[in-house]
């Protein structure tokens, strides 16, 4: 990771670790960086946003810099991340940004850039963006004249991405009952056309933003308004994102969690059934349950970890042509359709493989034993420090000693806070607890907590 740039783009407080004048030199970089790729022809760099109120702040700021550095600056306006991705490479554009600090609180707020592939921009240019920022980089001159950019409504760059996910699904949704979760997101601006196209009945919560109340007590981070909706309407499923709509977690017609794992296993298992799971592996992270794999290995798939962060799940794919793979969070990538996680794409696809089968979500998952997990987050001065120390690393050692094949235990740097993330996995909620103890109380003891 960079000075700026995490796993998932330059991400901080609006106005306090992420500002207008940072948002304003990367438009200036990327404008310049692009022209100087291909001088005889104008950058086109496109922008989706968010809800979040600082969004447009931020949008503002980057048009002004891409346009002072002579590109033209083409605005999808709210719109999913996955669209963005979408568009920057079936319309030949330079490269996306998407403004977008996805399930962070609405205070929050980020920059996402997507390279001319529909990938993650590459690490040696998002060094050289962060040291532009830092006054290192060239001084590239301001465009005079005709030279100036200029701004263009891209509306229907999302209404393309809406018809491109229809034609995904292979099943008409008439008769099912769906419940949305749109987290006062992008996705209220999808998901619910998308759905009522396909024929569903749709029944829709937190689709009303106002700003601030993005990832509020709705969406992906906090499903239980999701599955309260899904008991008391009588629902077949239901599918909840998060801000930005890259990730997608479902519930069940009895309310239960189906999260990034059930998903990943059952549409495993589908494509696999279909002969379309490429080289027979799913793609997982090192956060995803141990019960995943021991159930994968009961039906004959392979499997294959990252860090992590969908851009690593991402790049392994592309590196052995996999099909499948994602993240406990939600964030699922089927690499014949997108080229990032898609939450509303992963909810078509999970539908296809309850309409094909004939089946309810909840009898799609009756060999996989999911283990109990306890995750805890402690804010700390320093990520490095902490995770180094020599104590801390005896008590993870002896954790580890204890749980043997029963469980596992991992302690982790975040990519996108200033936090170390515990995670246990043991055969009862009291053995989670009880490690994940452990180490939390050793790194406070050692002076670590922030």
């Amino acid at each position: 990771m960079g000075k700026y740039f995490g796993t998932d783009g330059f991400r901080g407080e609006a106005n306090v670790g992420l500002n207008v004048e940072h948002a304003y030199k990367v438009g200036r970089f990327l404008g310049a960086y692009y022209k100087e790729q291909h001088p005889d022809t104008r950058a086109k760099i496109v922008i989706g946003k968010d809800t979040r109120r600082s969004s447009y702040m931020f949008e503002s700021a980057l048009v002004s810099g891409l346009t002072a550095s002579g590109a033209d600056a083409y605005l999808m306006h709210v719109t999913p991340t996955p669209s963005v991705a979408y568009i920057v490479r079936v319309d030949d554009f330079d490269c996306g940004i998407m403004i977008s600090a996805s399930h962070n609180p609405f205070y929050d707020n980020g920059i996402k850039i997507i390279n001319g592939q529909g990938f993650k921009l590459e690490a040696e240019v998002e060094e050289k963006i962060e040291k532009y920022i830092d006054g290192e980089g060239p001084d590239y001159p301001l465009a005079t004249k005709d030279d100036i950019g200029r701004t263009v409504d891209y509306a229907a760059g999302r209404n393309r991405y809406i018809g491109y996910l229809m034609t995904i699904a292979t099943r008409n949704f008439q008769n099912v009952r769906v419940g949305l979760d749109c987290a006062n997101g992008a996705a209220y601006i999808v998901a619910k056309s998308v759905f009522e196209a396909m024929g569903a009945k749709v029944y829709v919560i937190n689709n009303e933003p106002d700003g601030t109340n993005i990832n509020t007590n709705c969406g992906s981070t906090h499903i239980e308004g999701l599955q309260k909706l899904v008991k008391e309407k009588g629902l077949d499923v239901g599918f909840a994102y998060d801000g930005d709509a890259d990730r997608c977690l479902a519930v069940d017609e009895t309310g239960e969690l189906v999260d990034g794992d059930k998903i990943l296993y059952c549409c495993g298992r589908y494509l696999a059934s279909k002969g379309e799971l490429n080289n027979n592996t799913v793609v997982t992270t090192v956060m995803s349950n141990i019960g995943l794999y021991k159930a994968f290995d009961k039906k004959g798939i392979n499997y294959e970890q990252t860090a992590v962060g969908d851009k690593y799940v991402f790049e392994n794919m592309m590196e052995n042509n996999h099909s499948l793979g994602g993240e406990q969070s939600g964030h699922i990538i089927f690499s014949k359709h997108a080229t990032t996680g898609d939450g509303v794409l992963t909810s078509i696809k999970i539908m296809e493989v309850m309409l094909d089968s004939k089946r309810k979500l909840s009898e799609l998952f009756t060999s996989l034993t999911i283990y109990p997990q306890l995750l805890v987050n402690l804010k700390v001065k320093s990520k490095p420090e902490a995770k180094a120390d020599p104590d801390v690393c005896a008590v993870v050692k002896q954790v580890e000693e204890a749980l043997g094949d029963n469980g596992r235990i991992l302690i982790r740097e975040s990519g996108t806070e200033p936090v170390i993330r515990v995670m246990v996995e043991a055969e009862s909620d009291e053995i989670c607890k009880k490690y994940v103890d452990m180490v939390i109380d050793k790194l406070k003891e050692k002076g670590h907590e922030a």
